[in-house]
């Protein structure tokens, strides 16, 4: 085996890893709602509250888990992530027993959540900062596609699964299958070799800040037509009187990941400022679709759209970041330029929300192609900027 191929021979067991504590993260996430509401007395509003808080902290800790993971390496920030993982997790199984007041458990069953955020924060960075670490600027597109598609596949196969053992053995079960998986995950690790830490001047995050803003700024652009097809599309097919609406999401799942596994390497080959204008167009084109579908199907195939450009957009960036910032401070770019994902995820929802209110559903997926196509601008006026500080 050549040294390039044992170097990347790892990347499987941190995405492994990285999955099985995206399961811990995306199992509750359906569950939270209907296990809180269960409670007398307590509503919709205190279960979005339980399930939001864990975004916030998450949002809030990304350049912290950064600026760890470039102090201490990436591996000792990921395992550190998965270590909160099963803590979070073990504070949520606690506010089940029924050892406590109402009142006591949802304080609990918050503070879990609010753990989890940041076990999120520094297994992320982590896996960010050991992959590029061990593989070089050069994987940085490759690590940051497998990231994606760890994520996503947790997501898309973890809330169902979720759903299934909440029905069978009731929350506590679940938290414990939680509890449980980071702790494979951290097993998994153990035979990764640790990236070098290197050297250099440790900035402070605002300058940081104004090198990955621009680049950011279209991670959250883009991130606009996911959360809102996430959020709302199967409701948008009910006040249409359309069935099949929760293929919605499987169609945009399954197109994101497709695209992340076969076409990883263009934001490398071709330049992640070239791959994000096409990816782009292509995620216009679909919310597009969707919100001037006249039937299902186009739709659909909105979805589908969607999904395929948004799936490259997230690593085309953050190759851009790769390229920009010093390889000393790069796991703290990287964790910045994370937050960006996350707090458009955040605040789409409420605005889309509000907007459905007065204007209908459509109008929530005109915002999206609206802001796929701003995000395009955006891209199109980086084609000449060069690279400022090239990473070594």
């Amino acid at each position: 085996m050549t040294e390039t191929n044992r170097v990347f021979s790892h990347l499987p067991f941190l995405t492994a890893a990285l999955v099985l504590s995206y399961m811990a993260v995306a199992m509750p996430l359906a569950v939270i709602p209907p296990f809180v509401t269960s409670w007398p007395g307590y509503g919709n509003g205190i279960a979005g509250i339980a399930v939001g808080c864990a975004f916030v902290s998450t949002i809030l800790t990304r350049t912290l888990a950064g600026g760890f993971a470039d102090r201490k390496g990436g591996r000792s920030a990921m395992r550190l992530g998965l270590v909160l993982y099963m803590a979070a997790s073990a504070i949520c199984l606690t506010s089940a027993l029924d050892l406590l007041p109402r009142g006591a458990s949802l304080a609990l069953l918050i503070a879990g959540r609010l753990l989890l955020g940041v076990g999120e924060s520094y297994t992320l960075v982590g896996m960010h900062g050991w992959g590029i670490g061990l593989t070089g600027p050069s994987g940085a597109g490759k690590v940051l596609t497998w990231t994606g598609a760890a994520m996503y596949g947790a997501f898309a196969f973890g809330g169902p699964l979720g759903l299934e053992i909440y029905h069978l053995a009731g929350f506590s079960a679940l938290m414990a299958v939680c509890v449980a998986l980071p702790l494979i995950g951290l097993g998994i690790v153990q035979r990764v070799p640790p990236a070098p830490i290197l050297a250099g001047e440790r900035e402070s995050f605002w300058p940081v800040l104004g090198i990955i803003r621009p680049y950011g700024t279209v991670v959250a652009l883009q991130g606009v037509g996911f959360a809102v097809l996430g959020a709302f599309l199967s409701v948008y097919f009910l006040a249409e009187h359309w069935r099949y609406g929760s293929l919605g999401l499987t169609c945009f799942g399954l197109a994101f990941v497709t695209g992340r596994v076969f076409c990883g390497h263009l934001p490398e080959r071709l330049g992640g400022i070239h791959v994000a204008m096409l990816s782009l167009g292509i995620e216009a084109v679909g919310q597009a679709c969707i919100a001037l579908a006249p039937f299902p199907v186009l739709a659909l195939v909105g979805a589908v759209l969607t999904g395929a450009g948004c799936s490259l957009i997230y690593p085309s960036m953050g190759v851009e970041v790769v390229k920009r910032v010093p390889a000393s401070i790069r796991a703290t770019a990287l964790g910045g330029f994370a937050a960006f994902q996350d707090l458009s995820y955040a605040v789409s929802g409420p605005i889309a929300g509000t907007l459905s209110d007065y204007l209908g559903y459509k109008s929530i997926f005109i915002m999206g192609t609206a802001c796929a196509l701003i995000g395009l601008g955006l891209v199109v006026s980086m084609r000449r900027q060069p690279s400022n500080l090239p990473a070594k």
